[in-house]
């Protein structure tokens, strides 16, 4: 009976283990899928900034020329 009982709650217990392991791997999946999106906004604003400094870096030569 009392290696029952412990069998028991070995099992129990090795079965919250294993939810625990899914939720940490769901949930470092999910971050993952975060930091990417991040690098990819990242990114996306880095390219219009870089555009908006050409755009200001033509105008200011265009002003230039017309003195």
């Amino acid at each position: 009976m009392k290696t029952l009982l412990v069998l028991v709650a070995s099992i129990a217990l090795a079965g919250c283990g294993v939810e625990t392991v899914g939720a940490a791997a769901s949930g470092a999946a999910i971050k993952k899928r975060e930091v990417e999106q991040g690098k990819k906004t990242m990114e996306q604003v880095q390219q219009k900034l870089n555009t908006s400094m050409e755009q200001v870096q033509q105008g200011a030569q265009a002003a230039e020329k017309d003195k």
